[in-house]
């Protein structure tokens, strides 16, 4: 997965970047091994303004894009940095497993209808009917 991180209205440190790195990569292991190597994962933190008077207000949007697969985007906001990119991944994850689920039901309903199909069709010969 790559991962591409971006900051608003405040520093990008070390720290911050390695806690969102190790959040976002958690979520590599709900997607398919397919498409994992080009998946791109972009992850916008930042401040929503400079002048909110009861403090600062964070955002951490993530917007994961996979070739053949749905879009995922997700954003929050929260008075703590870190508690609004824990919200940001747990929702993303959320996603990933719906996402994963339809895809897997879809497959199990297409058989089903093959295999009622073949049922109806008489393969005896005609001799024997």
């Amino acid at each position: 997965m790559n991962i591409k991180i971006r900051s608003t209205n405040f520093g990008l440190t070390p720290p911050i970047s390695d806690y969102v790195s190790k959040k976002i990569l958690s979520l590599e292991k709900f997607l398919d091994e397919d498409v994992k190597d080009t998946t791109l994962c972009e992850v916008e933190i930042g401040k929503t303004s400079n002048h909110h008077k009861s403090g600062d207000i964070f955002k951490a949007e993530v917007n994961i894009t996979a070739p053949g697969h749905k879009q995922i985007y997700v954003v929050a906001e929260e008075g703590d940095l870190s508690t609004a990119i824990d919200i940001v991944r747990d929702e993303a994850e959320r996603l990933l497993i719906s996402q994963k689920k339809k895809r897997g039901t879809l497959l199990r309903r297409g058989g089903a209808r093959i295999k009622q199909l073949l049922k109806m069709i008489d393969i005896r010969p005609k001799r024997w009917r």
